[in-house]
């Protein structure tokens, strides 16, 4: 597949959303197709029916590649769930000075990698395998709080990164389903990473800021200071629980709830009018009935405060040396809840906003169709195939630099046009 088309696939637990993207001669990446189909394969982010798993994932491609006219063999895949853990690690190396064969101590990009391997030296349970390892800052000799320190003389370097570790196991079975659906996967990027790239802006990350990921089975968070990733923390519930309650307490089917809570659903007073109703269809050839959506909000409310008050036990624990002034920011489908910002603002003590993906990505096609919460992952993770493609001019958001990856895609792009042109 040329590398001016990008597909990309958020394969959740309630939805499977894919998304084909061209990549324009100014830069800009347009939307051109986009498939959702339900999914029934995953529980709280884990495979557990491979064959209903790969089954949404063609269908989600095919409709995206119906709609752009286009046919794709690779793709972008997210991955996120329970499995998914974060930790902060430290690395220190002595600076070679191999760089430009000068006698001072300067930092080439050899150091960066070896100092990025000695962070990654962490002990990790057998049945676990890195995902991510992102530099958060980097110290020379006594300087503190350098973002890049390539050029600069030293003869001490330290890195302190954020490394995101995932079950082997998970990201086996996530892989398999793509590929027995037809496609190859590129890239596993965490899903909180990739809404993070559509939906948050360079000031929010430098302030600190808090990325809620409000999905079908589970909630994951993810925490910036100082323009990085911090925290990874996955609450076990979504979406998928208000659906349950409601199912059960309205005696109702689960897609009937599912419908009833996307329509009329609403987690805040202040939202409703006193006169609202909703109709709750009936079961067994019984008549539907009409009922005060104040006691939908009574099913939901309870249910959404608990994961919020989840989530600020989290942030609780973290003991940050300044307030998040970035405030939170909600992403996923239960995000577009009404009233869902107003009780997270109430809990979290943080401004909170939808996280819809932003205008200043350099983003075309069918952009405002697709601009709500429940797409910024898939379009995150386009963004982000886009990046580690070598593709962007200027990366404004955060770097998720691992070693010399984007050399290597620019040096197998070459080998490549090489091989072409030549043999």
């Amino acid at each position: 597949m040329s590398n001016d088309i990008i597909a990309s696939l958020d394969i959740g637990s309630t939805c499977v959303r894919a998304v084909i993207c061209e990549h324009d001669t100014d830069g800009s990446l347009k939307i051109i197709g986009v498939g959702v189909r339900p999914s029934t394969g995953l529980r709280k982010g884990v495979v557990v029916n491979i064959e209903a798993t790969l089954r949404a994932v063609a269908s989600a491609i095919e409709d995206a590649e119906m709609m752009s006219g286009l046919e794709v063999t690779d793709c972008w895949t997210g991955i996120g769930g329970n499995h998914i853990n974060g930790i902060n690690s430290r690395g220190v190396v002595g600076v070679s000075g191999k760089k430009r064969n000068t006698k001072e101590r300067e930092i080439g990009q050899e150091d960066i990698d070896r100092v990025l391997e000695a962070a990654k030296a962490v002990v990790i349970p057998t049945d676990r395998q890195i995902l991510e390892v992102i530099p958060q800052n980097y110290k020379v000799d006594d300087q503190k709080g350098i973002r890049n320190p390539i050029d600069m003389i030293g003869v001490r370097l330290e890195s302190e990164v954020h490394i995101i570790t995932c079950s082997v196991t998970g990201a086996q079975n996530l892989i398999k389903c793509v590929n027995r659906a037809g496609f190859r996967v590129n890239e596993l990027v965490l899903q909180t990473l990739a809404a993070a790239k559509a939906a948050l802006t360079q000031e929010e990350m430098e302030l600190g800021v808090v990325l809620l990921d409000l999905g079908g089975g589970t909630t994951d968070t993810l925490v910036f200071v100082d323009g990085t990733p911090y925290s990874t923390h996955t609450i076990p519930a979504g979406g998928t629980q208000v659906t349950s309650d409601i199912s059960i307490i309205k005696n109702i089917s689960v897609e009937n709830a599912e419908k009833i809570k996307i329509d009329a659903g609403c987690c805040w007073d202040a939202a409703l009018d006193d006169d609202d109703t909703v109709i709750v269809p009936g079961v067994g050839g019984r008549p539907p009935m009409t009922i005060p959506r104040s006691q939908l909000l009574a099913i939901i409310k309870p249910r959404m405060e608990e994961i919020f008050k989840l989530a600020k036990q989290h942030l609780d624990t973290l003991n940050l040396t300044r307030p998040l002034g970035g405030g939170v920011v909600l992403t996923g489908g239960t995000a577009q809840l009404a009233g869902v910002t107003e009780l997270a603002n109430n809990i979290l003590k943080l401004p909170a906003r939808l996280g819809n993906p932003l205008p200043v990505q350099n983003l075309g096609g069918l952009v405002e169709e697709y601009r709500n919460p429940s797409f910024a992952t898939v379009i995150g993770l386009a963004l982000e195939g886009k990046r580690r493609l070598g593709l962007d001019s200027e990366d404004k958001s955060f770097e998720l630099r691992q070693g010399d990856k984007r050399s290597t895609a620019l040096i197998e792009k070459l080998k490549y046009w090489l091989k072409e042109e030549f043999f």
